[in-house]
């Protein structure tokens, strides 16, 4: 889902790099110091599921795994996905540093909105829509993030709109698989460290 450079207006890619800045600031501020490698852990599981891409016009499709990482980081996902990310355009060329702040915003974003709309029901162990909240953060933090990436197009010009429409609907099949995936992970996850699903921020 990585928007390629020279592809967004300076004013869309000026935003998204502010708003990123703004939400890795509270990522850094809300985090729990204590909980640093379960971070650094899940922004190397983005990374590595993030390599293989299908290009599709301006951007690509690939596994995301937002949706996972804001159930387990919160707000942490803003500097988990930019450090994947940033990797990602250094080392592989996948997206670039100029389009870094906006791909970022597109991904963590709807990571934090799925925190907040499915995390109550995940982290309760008495709830019994616990695995229907898990299908749907997985699922749902991948639907925000290609409406936001097709939203970052049309702001660039009407010219992308066709493109825009084009990566929603090939990343129906990923929010399916990865909200399937999500579902399991964060069942095994309550099983053997539930731990890890209770997100504590610093203050």
């Amino acid at each position: 889902m990585h928007i390629s450079e020279g592809v967004l207006s300076v004013p869309v890619l000026l935003s998204g790099a502010a708003l990123t800045a703004a939400g890795t600031a509270v990522g850094l501020k809300k985090m729990d110091y204590d909980r640093l490698p379960q971070v650094a852990i899940m922004a190397a599981v983005f990374f590595v599921a993030s390599l293989i891409h299908v290009p599709i016009g301006p951007s690509s499709v690939h596994l995301i795994l937002n949706g996972l990482l804001g159930v387990l980081l919160g707000w942490s996902a803003f500097p988990a996905i930019l450090i994947g990310l940033t990797l990602h355009a250094v080392l592989f060329q996948f997206g670039g540093l100029t389009s870094l702040g906006v791909n970022t915003l597109n991904m963590a974003l709807p990571a934090v909105v799925c925190f907040y709309l499915f995390g109550p029901w995940i982290r309760n162990p008495r709830s019994a829509l616990a695995s229907t909240a898990c299908f749907l953060a997985g699922f749902g933090a991948v639907f925000l993030a290609s409406l936001m990436m097709g939203l970052s197009l049309f702001l660039t010009g009407e010219s992308f709109v066709q493109a825009a429409q084009l990566i929603v609907a090939a990343h129906l099949p990923v929010m399916i698989a990865e909200g399937i995936f999500t579902a399991i992970a964060v069942q095994f996850l309550k099983k053997v460290r539930p731990e890890v699903l209770h997100v504590i921020y610093a203050r």
